[in-house]
């Protein structure tokens, strides 16, 4: 199809997603913005960066089942990775492009890995920032580690009593997460927390959700055989983007992607934590443009 800027609803595996194409006038290889959470949505991506992206790129934004402004399924179990990939590739059909490239952030890194595994001859290059690795207890130790690098003495103390307490690592995390006050939440995120009090200032304006249904059908429902072990089969050409401050996900999980990779490279931003994009913006475009 021939590319026109605008919204659009997609009606997608018994599903309505919200679409967005911007800078079509460029005429390049559409790249595809896949978003994080699980369960979030491109709002505040759409503000920011995106705008700049497009000046050189033709971009598609899409937000997943249940996500922002697409409708949900059904059934609360319809949020598996495979229940993604198959939205993707019918929204990769209606784009109507051979190959497209990717770009996803946080979740939407690891998600643009499952879908180039799963549709090779479909993507063209990809482009994964601070991404994650749902699957391994070690992403939950990253964060509690996170968390107690920026935590205050009082917040330090209940984290350390929440550890000496009976139950598993994801159930210890989920505790310090509900303990967690807005700033410690923002100090986590972010190096600038101006740019943090943006960030939470547009999440609010969205007036968007996240129900959490979307993560709880990804953990009870994995993949027989994890990413970590299937990242070898990708030869594609991938640029990984990460904050060295990045307390969310990290450079732990950002070496071990970039080591079982057979074609990546790796850029660390020295002044971003979790969100390169918005804290080193024009960085991050140089990065970007250069790569595709």
């Amino acid at each position: 199809m021939r590319l026109v800027n605008g919204e659009y609803k997609q009606y997608i595996n018994g599903v309505e997603h919200w679409v967005k194409i911007e800078g079509a006038e460029n005429h390049t290889t559409p790249l595809v913005i896949i978003h994080g959470g699980p369960g979030g949505n491109l709002y505040s991506f759409e503000r920011t960066t995106g705008p700049l992206l497009s000046k050189n790129r033709t971009i598609i934004y899409y937000e997943q089942r249940g996500c922002g402004r697409s409708g949900s399924p059904d059934s609360k179990d319809a949020f598996t990775s495979q229940d993604l990939i198959t939205d993707f590739n019918d929204i990769h059909e209606w784009i109507g492009y051979e190959k497209v490239d990717l770009f996803g952030y946080s979740f939407g890194g690891e998600l643009a890995l499952e879908i180039t595994h799963a549709l090779p001859s479909k993507i063209n290059k990809v482009i994964i920032s601070s991404p994650s690795l749902i699957g391994l207890k070690t992403q939950f130790l990253i964060q509690i580690a996170g968390f107690m690098s920026i935590a205050d003495t009082t917040f330090i103390s209940v984290i350390e009593r929440i550890l000496e307490e009976q139950g598993t690592i994801e159930e210890k995390y989920l505790r310090i997460w509900k303990a967690a006050d807005i700033s410690t939440v923002d100090r986590l995120f972010f190096e600038n927390q101006d740019l943090a009090k943006e960030y939470r200032r547009l999440t609010q304006e969205s007036k968007m959700n996240n129900t959490g249904l979307m993560l709880k059908a990804i953990q009870n429902n994995p993949p027989v055989i994890p990413l970590i072990d299937r990242l070898r089969d990708i030869t594609h050409d991938i640029l990984i983007i990460t904050g060295v401050h990045d307390r969310n996900s990290g450079i732990p999980i950002s070496n071990l992607i970039h080591r079982q990779l057979n074609n990546s490279t790796l850029i660390l931003f020295n002044k971003s934590a979790h969100f390169p994009y918005i804290e080193e913006s024009k960085l991050f475009l140089e990065q970007v443009n250069i790569f595709l």
